[in-house]
């Protein structure tokens, strides 16, 4: 009898969910029926969640206590709706009316990351989505086992948002099937050869910037890649080194500057203080009236405009909009154009603007880039920039115009929110490069 009621209950539950024709009595109501249907859910929440991580790992009990704890709450919620329509007999009824649709949302929510995955930047939707449906079927529960009487039914929905508030909010979110600890390879950096040759690379990378030639304009190159958690970052840091030793005419007076496991043994580590100690000597070597600094930045970013600084075992400072005017300014390099390749990187422009600066960003101060995952060569602002436009202009700011063009383009094919490259052109400098 009890199998059979737990069915009716969730086959009601799924009507319920999917809008289809359903009638209170449609529901099995008594207490035993309330608990078979709680432990049956309990029980699948623990079988997707075993699901998620291939059954490796282990329970975590004390999520099952949460679990435990929201029961209280959807019958406390129940209770105020049947005091709310005066029915405090139909308390149970709502109570299994809330709780019947819980196993497709179940399964809706193990199959999400699958369904959302071919919709790209779209996808990020997907879960608001399932929190709206879960919201609206709730309302139609309350409409369904107490009824569709106004204004009871617009306070029985102000209970239910409540109630998911404070179980979203309020309530810890915690993963009931505990993956395995996978055991972490050790850091490269923690080989003490590796440790201490990079104070060797850095020393023999700054000896050999050479210093600039009297009434010949030369442009320098420092390249600095603080992330070692994506590849693409130093792989594109090399291949923009090589445009500009090749084709700017900078070998020997260029620098790069990587954190990356695999360039350990021939990059300095990107950090801030190898970067302030570079800006210091290209400085001196530079002819300050003459001669004019290409800075590359490629890395992650955030909303507050720092840049990632990751290279275990290592903790490195992030790289600020501020740190980097204040380093540029002492050390008295004049001209410069610097370009920042990363999310929120619009934010380095009003920092870094000035007469004799152009700053060159790949997103605007509110907007993501994209393009550094695993796997490619190039961030999308990267392969544009120094890939495709460069190769038809030596022009910066025309090369930032074809750029733009490309990245917006290829946004709006892939359906991605728009990046929004920025640019700034000092008065000066644009005048000394023709706006180059």
């Amino acid at each position: 009898m009890i199998g059979a009621s737990l069915g009716r209950n969730l086959l009601a539950g799924a009507r319920l969910a999917f809008f289809l024709p359903l009638r209170a009595f449609d529901f099995r109501v008594s207490s035993l029926d309330y608990a078979a249907l709680v432990a049956f859910n309990c029980a699948l929440w623990i079988l997707v969640a075993g699901v998620r991580v291939g059954f490796a790992g282990e329970i975590d009990y004390s999520a099952v206590l949460v679990y435990v704890a929201t029961v209280p709450l959807v019958l406390a919620a129940a209770l105020l709706v049947a005091l709310v329509y005066g029915t405090q007999q139909r308390l149970l009824a709502i109570a299994i009316g809330l709780t019947a649709s819980d196993p497709v949302f179940e399964l809706v929510g193990l199959a999400l990351p699958y369904l959302a995955a071919p919709l790209g930047a779209l996808g990020a939707l997907s879960t608001l989505l399932l929190l709206g449906w879960i919201w609206a079927v709730a309302v139609r529960a309350v409409a369904v086992t107490a009824g569709t009487h106004r204004p009871q039914l617009y306070q029985g929905a102000a209970v239910v948002s409540v109630m998911m508030a404070i179980a979203f909010f309020l309530y810890p979110q915690t993963e009931v099937w505990q993956p395995p600890e996978e055991e972490q390879e050790a850091a490269p950096l923690a080989d003490e050869r590796l440790f201490h040759l990079q104070g060797e690379l850095i020393e023999r990378a700054l000896a050999s910037i050479q210093s600039g030639r009297a009434g010949v304009r030369e442009q320098y190159f420092v390249g600095f890649a603080p992330d070692a958690s994506e590849e693409v970052f130093v792989r594109e840091l090399g291949y923009v080194k090589r445009l500009f030793d090749e084709r700017f005419g900078t070998a020997g007076r260029s620098i790069a500057l990587a954190s990356s496991n695999n360039a350990l043994e021939e990059l300095p580590i990107a950090s801030v203080t190898n970067l302030g100690r570079t800006l210091e000597r290209v400085g001196h070597a530079m002819n300050s009236d003459e001669d004019v600094l290409v800075l590359y930045i490629t890395a992650h970013g955030d909303r507050e405009h720092r840049l990632s600084a990751w290279q275990p075992p290592l903790e490195l400072t992030p790289l600020t909009p501020t740190a980097l005017a204040r380093m540029l300014h002492d050390s008295g390099i004049k001209w410069r154009v610097v370009v920042v390749s990363a999310c929120y990187s619009g934010g380095f422009v009003e920092p870094l603007r000035d007469d004799n600066t152009i700053v060159i960003t790949a997103a605007a101060p509110d907007r993501t880039s994209f393009g550094c995952e695993s796997g490619r060569d190039f961030t999308y602002f990267g392969e544009a920039f120094f890939r495709d436009a460069l190769a038809k202009t030596a022009s910066f700011t025309e090369a930032f115009e074809i750029a733009r063009q490309i990245v917006s383009q290829r946004e709006a094919a892939e359906r991605l929110p728009a990046s929004a490259p920025q640019i700034s052109v000092g008065r000066s400098i644009g005048e000394l490069l023709g706006a180059r």
